[in-house]
């Protein structure tokens, strides 16, 4: 487990921002396990309107019901898993007519989520141009660190799509 601050995010967000600038497009998040990290990190770069169209953090039963809005998610999606985090990149895309859409799910920890994922796992998608994905388990329990591991996969992730 790296030894990160909200700084090492920031940075990655700059990195996505400078992108997105380049190609004149515009990304939006739809996030649940890093609780808000993802949205924070870009709002934190100067001149993130240029860039970023908005977010939402999908973390309860009501978070849900916003991503669906009057398109029912599929029957049987479950949270915490690289469909959930499809299903969330491309509706953030759709919701806020971004260029990218980008979707973050998982169990940071102490303990489990409901659906007994372990803590550290987490799956991150873009869904833009391309689609793609990624899963990673950091093997550690603690939440704050799980938090901004995942927020950084997820902008890592936007970063290598949007390059591609």
């Amino acid at each position: 487990m790296r030894n990160l601050s909200f700084g090492d995010l920031v940075d990655v967000a700059s990195e996505v921002a400078e992108e997105l600038r380049i190609c004149e497009e515009s990304i939006a998040v739809s996030e649940s396990a890093a609780g808000g990290l993802v949205n924070a990190s870009l709002v934190a770069v100067p001149g993130a309107s240029d860039f970023y169209l908005g977010g939402m953090v999908v973390y309860t039963s009501a978070g849900r019901a916003l991503l669906a809005q009057n398109d029912p998610l599929p029957k049987g999606l479950r949270g915490a898993t690289e469909a959930f985090a499809f299903e969330q990149a491309r509706r953030a895309k759709s919701i806020y007519g971004a260029d990218w859409g980008l979707g973050e799910t998982g169990a940071t920890g102490p303990s489990s989520n409901p659906y007994g994922d372990p803590p550290g796992s987490c799956w991150v998608a873009c869904s833009g141009r391309d689609e793609a994905s990624f899963s990673l388990n950091t093997g550690v329990s603690e939440r704050s660190l799980n938090m901004l591991e995942f927020a950084i996969a997820a902008l890592e992730l936007a970063l290598r799509s949007i390059r591609a």
